[in-house]
C-alpha cells in the first residue's frame, strides 16, 4: 500500500480541501507544523514517513487563475526522491507533451477537465501521465466512456471521489470495488475520505495499490508507527496478478 500525501494549493499556500468546495478552502491547520507555507508543510510530512510520492493539486491553475509552477519546482529541487503527481486541470495537447518532457511532475489527466473520451485519449497520450476518474456526489465527472473504457486507462489509476475528501466518511469502497475488478494489471489508487490505519488495510485487501491522503495525515489519525506498519504489511503481501 503506497500512501500518498497530498497538498492542494491556493494562492501560494496549503489549504484544506473539504468535499470539492474549492471556493469555501481555507489555509491548513496541521498539527505536524504551525502555518501553511508549502516547505515547511512538505518537510513535515516526509518527517513523519519516507513518502516516495506527493499528489499536488494545483487548484489556481485548475480554475484558470494562475499556477503554482516555481512553488513546485522548489519543491522537487529540495526533495529530490520524491516522485510529484500534478494535477492542473490542463487539457492542451501541446501543453500536456511540455509538460512530459520538462515538468515539473509527472501530470494529473482528471476526467472533470474533459467534454469528450477523445479529449481524454490524447490527453494520455502526450506522454507518461496518471489518470484520476473523478466524481462528484452525483457521480461520475467528465466523460461517461473514460470511466467505462478500460481500455484507456493507462497503468496508473485514481480514483477520486470528491465528495468525501476532507468529509471523515471513509472511501468509497464500492466505486473502488468496481475500478480494481475491470483494472487489470493496472494500478488503483484510492482518493477521498481515508479516515486511518483500518481504511488503508481494508482498501489493501480490496487490491488497490495505494491511497492519497490528507486529513488523517494532519490531524494526527494516520502516525509514523501505522505508516510503518503499512510498509511492512506490503512488503510481506505479493501484488495482486
Amino acid at each position: 500500500m503506497d500512501v500518498i500525501p497530498v497538498l492542494d494549493l491556493m494562492g501560494g499556500q496549503v489549504v484544506h480541501a473539504r468535499r470539492g468546495e474549492r471556493d469555501a478552502y481555507r489555509p491548513i491547520a496541521s498539527r505536524l507544523t504551525p502555518g501553511s507555507d508549502p516547505l515547511a508543510i512538505v518537510a513535515a510530512l516526509m518527517a513523519v514517513a519516507p513518502f516516495r510520492r506527493l499528489y499536488v493539486a494545483d487548484l489556481d491553475a485548475i480554475r484558470g487563475r494562475g499556477g503554482h509552477d516555481a512553488t513546485i519546482s522548489a519543491l522537487a529541487a529540495v526533495f529530490r526522491d520524491l516522485e510529484f503527481w500534478v494535477d492542473r486541470g490542463e487539457s492542451d495537447v501541446r501543453s500536456l507533451q511540455r509538460r512530459a518532457r520538462q515538468g515539473p511532475g509527472r501530470t494529473v489527466v482528471g476526467t472533470e477537465s474533459f467534454d469528450d473520451a477523445f479529449g481524454v485519449k490524447r490527453a494520455l497520450w502526450a506522454g507518461k501521465s496518471v489518470l484520476s476518474l473523478d466524481h462528484d456526489a452525483s457521480g461520475p465527472l467528465g466523460p461517461r466512456e473514460a470511466h467505462d473504457d478500460a481500455k484507456m486507462w493507462p497503468s496508473r489509476v485514481i480514483v477520486m471521489t470528491l465528495a468525501r475528501v476532507g468529509a471523515d466518511a471513509g472511501p468509497d469502497f464500492e466505486r473502488l470495488a468496481d475500478v480494481v475488478a475491470r483494472a487489470g494489471d493496472r494500478q488503483v489508487y484510492a482518493a477521498g475520505g481515508i479516515r486511518g490505519l483500518e481504511d488503508l488495510t481494508a482498501l489493501a485487501e480490496l487490491g488497490v495499490a495505494g491511497a492519497l491522503v490528507a486529513s488523517a495525515l494532519h490531524d494526527g489519525r494516520l502516525t509514523s508507527a501505522d505508516l510503518a506498519a503499512v510498509r511492512r504489511a506490503s512488503l510481506q503481501t505479493p501484488r495482486r496478478p
